[in-house]
C-alpha cells in the first residue's frame, strides 16, 4: 500500500510506501494511479479537500520582486565602468573607493599627482585630473541611483513596466564628458 501525508494546512507533506516507511495513523491510503500522478505531476500543489478528495491545484502566482530586481540592475549598472577623456576608469565599488581616495589626495595637495590604471594602462594624473574623473564616477554612480529612485516611482504610482527595467539607466562607458584632462 501507498499513502499520503499532509500538513496542518492540508497541504502534501510526503508519500510513504508500507513496508519502506512507517505509515503514520494520520496518513491517507493511494492507489496506484494517484500516487503515480502525485510523485510524477510537480506543477502544482497537492492537498487533502475537505471532503477527502485529493487534487492539484496550480502554484500561487508570485509576485516579482521589483525593488529587488531593480537594485540588481542598478548595482550591475553602476559598476560597468566610464570613459574620461579616452580612458576608461573602472566604477565597480572598489574602483569607486579607490579613485575617491585619490581625489582626497588630490584636493589636499594641489601638486599631487599619481599613476593610475585604467584598463589600457597606466596614466599619470595630476591633482585637476584626478578630481575630474572623481567628479564623472561619482555624476555616473548618482545617476544610477537617480534611475532606480525613478523605477521605484514608478512602481508606487502603478506606471512601471517590465521593459523599464533595462532602460533609462546612464550609457555604458560614456557619461558626460567633463573639460578635457590637459597634462599639467
Amino acid at each position: 500500500m501507498k499513502y499520503a501525508v499532509f500538513n496542518e494546512d492540508f497541504t502534501l507533506m510526503t508519500c510513504l510506501v508500507e513496508g519502506i516507511h512507517e505509515i503514520p495513523s494520520s496518513a491517507v491510503a493511494l492507489d496506484a494511479d494517484l500516487f503515480l500522478k502525485i510523485t510524477q505531476e510537480t506543477d502544482g500543489v497537492w492537498g487533502l479537500g475537505a471532503n477527502g478528495e485529493i487534487t492539484k491545484q496550480p502554484f500561487p502566482e508570485v509576485a516579482p520582486d521589483y525593488p529587488a530586481m531593480i537594485a540588481s540592475e542598478r548595482y550591475k549598472r553602476e559598476g560597468v565602468g566610464i570613459t574620461v577623456d579616452g580612458s576608461v576608469i573602472d566604477t565597480t565599488r572598489d574602483g569607486q573607493a579607490l579613485i575617491a581616495g585619490a581625489a582626497v589626495s588630490a584636493i589636499l595637495d594641489p601638486a599631487y599627482r599619481c599613476n593610475w590604471k585604467t584598463a589600457a594602462g597606466f596614466i599619470e594624473l595630476n591633482a585637476p585630473q584626478l578630481i575630474a574623473i572623481a567628479t564623472a564616477v561619482r555624476e555616473h554612480v548618482q545617476a544610477c541611483f537617480d534611475r532606480e529612485l525613478a523605477l521605484l516611482r514608478a512602481i508606487e504610482t502603478g506606471s512601471y513596466s517590465s521593459d523599464m527595467l533595462t532602460e533609462g539607466w546612464p550609457d555604458s562607458l560614456t557619461p558626460p564628458e567633463p573639460e578635457p584632462l590637459e597634462p599639467q
